[in-house]
Formats: structure tokens, sequence, C-alpha cells
């Protein structure tokens, strides 16, 4: 049964960092396109980054660039999120999603690209 479980939420100051994981099990990572989504009370679900089956591709929405990194480690069947320099705004549920994509493209933006999806880590920023 494919699955995905994501972790690493959690509390953090402004300013801070975490990294959140999603494992994958019940299917071979490498051909899978993935992406992080985040979901804040009462706002829509943000795509907020993805990242190629190949790695040779990845998108960052406007709101993270230059303090969100994206990467994967295909042997561990895992797709990391760093988040630095937290900011209160960031605060939200985040899920991981995948899409059997071969190639150095993915959907950042798109939740319905996605055919899997992970129950969500809480990250919460505040003081």
């Amino acid at each position: 049964q494919l699955q995905l479980v994501e972790s690493g939420g959690g509390l953090v100051q402004p300013g801070g960092s975490l990294r959140l994981s999603c494992a994958a099990s019940g299917f071979t990572l490498d051909v899978y396109a993935i992406g992080w989504f985040r979901q804040a009370p009462g706002k829509e679900r943000e795509g907020v980054s993805c990242i190629s089956s190949s790695a040779g591709s990845t998108n960052y929405a406007d709101s993270v660039k230059g303090r969100f990194t994206i990467s994967r480690d295909n042997a561990k069947k895992t797709v990391y999120l760093q988040m630095n320099s937290l900011k209160p705004e960031d605060t939200a549920v985040y899920y991981c999603a995948a899409r059997k994509k071969y190639g150095s493209s993915c959907v950042r933006s798109v939740s319905g690209w996605y055919d899997y999806w992970g129950q969500g880590t809480q990250v919460t920023v505040s003081s």
C-alpha cells in the first residue's frame, strides 16, 4: 500500500528552523515528483515547493523562496523541506504529495495534479 508520512513539525520561534520529512512506503520514490503544500486555518491550500523525480528541477512559492529548500534522498525514500528564517505566517499544516512522473518537471501550485497525500504535520511559528 502506497503511503506518505510527514514528520518534523512542531513549535518554533520566529527566525528559527525546522526540517520536515516525507517518508514513502509501498512504492519506489525515485519515479515520483513530490510536492509540499500547506494550509492555514481559514485559508486555501498553498503549494510551497516541489521537486522532480530526477531532482533536476525544483520550484518554490515566492513567499518561501530563499528560506526553504527542498531535497530528496531516493535511497532513503524520503523528501525533505528545510525551513529557515521561519515567520508567523508560515504557521500551517504541511502536507507532502506524490505523482508518478519521470523526468525533470514538477507542478508546485496545483494540488489536483498529485495522486497521493500524507496526513500532514503541524508547524507553528510563535514567540
